[in-house]
């Protein structure tokens, strides 16, 4: 609904813009000048088209901005999974602050990804910048995880809820709860292949249903539980 109301207000301006140059074409013939009876000086033609071509611009940023906005954490078509990437993850979705023991840290929206499932709910990851906490807290909390749904990550079970989690050397990945308490410890895996690595991304796995959460090219598997 909000894609056809802004493309039919974008439809309605041209049509109305399109009809004022006509009207200033057929006026061009009898005057070099536009007036009006609610302006007092005479407008020159060209500064006219010019402020109407610039006013129909303005408009179109106008709509296009607010459909971003408004279509934004929509749900995902009927039956489908849609993997979030940086660029989809807002504040709207994830707040730019999150608490973990004690203390409330900024999230790095360009280091963040997720998943919006076919029913509206989310698993959303993002890294935090942690130098305000203590070395032994900052070696395992790197990232921040929102989930509405019960994840399965390795083969272990985890519920709906705010966590910390990170990637430590050893291959090992751990899930903490806000008070840096470990709820879940599992063996992570590197892709040597991966050509462009980020600080942390979500992609698809090629096993359906199942995606894979990124450090650079460390990575653990999750699918949603039941």
């Amino acid at each position: 609904m909000v894609l056809i109301h802004f493309t039919r207000l974008i439809v309605s301006s041209v049509a109305a813009l399109s009809r004022t140059a006509l009207r200033l074409r057929f006026l061009r013939g009898r005057s070099t000048m536009l007036y009006d009876s609610r302006i007092l000086k005479g407008v020159s033609m060209k500064r006219f088209t010019r402020f109407l071509a610039f006013l129909f611009i303005l408009l179109l940023s106008f709509s296009l901005r607010h459909l971003q906005t408004a279509m934004a954490g929509s749900p995902p078509a009927e039956g489908t999974e849609v993997v979030l990437k940086a660029a989809d993850i807002t504040p709207k979705i994830f707040p730019e602050r999150v608490f973990f023991r004690g203390q409330s840290a900024p999230v790095q929206f360009r280091n963040s990804g997720g998943v919006h499932f076919a029913d509206d709910f989310y698993v959303l990851a993002g890294i935090v910048d942690s130098s305000g906490y203590s070395t032994a807290i900052k070696e395992k909390y790197q990232a921040y995880l929102l989930n509405e749904v019960t994840l399965e990550i390795a083969g272990q079970t985890l519920k709906p809820g705010a966590y910390g989690f990170g990637f430590l050397n050893g291959g090992k990945f751990v899930v903490m709860d806000l008070g840096a308490n470990d709820v879940l410890q599992a063996a992570s895996q590197r892709d040597a292949e991966m050509k462009r690595p980020v600080p942390l991304q979500v992609v698809a796995s090629a096993t359906a249903g199942s995606y894979r959460l990124y450090a650079g090219r460390d990575y653990v598997e999750f699918r949603r539980g039941h």
